[in-house]
């Protein structure tokens, strides 16, 4: 199965709001990945500012708030 990758870190409100509007989306049509960014430094040195980051397939899908059409547009790829 294919996975989205969500760039997150505890605490932060908006990533939380993200998942939450995600996962009803894919639900049971794509994976879903929550990357930690305090985890991992690259990821931490990269995405720090942004979060949340939506990727799919290493391409960048939307930052800070869930772009519906491009969620929809890869469920349909």
């Amino acid at each position: 199965m294919k996975t989205l990758q969500v760039y997150s870190r505890a605490g932060c409100h908006l990533c939380e709001v993200l998942v939450e509007e995600l996962k009803p989306l894919i639900d049971g049509k794509i994976g879903l990945e929550v990357r930690d960014i305090d985890t991992n430094a690259e990821w931490h040195e990269r995405w720090f500012a942004d979060i949340p980051v939506v990727e799919f397939e290493g391409t960048l899908v939307c930052m800070h708030f869930l772009d519906h059409d491009a969620i929809t547009g890869i469920l349909r790829g």
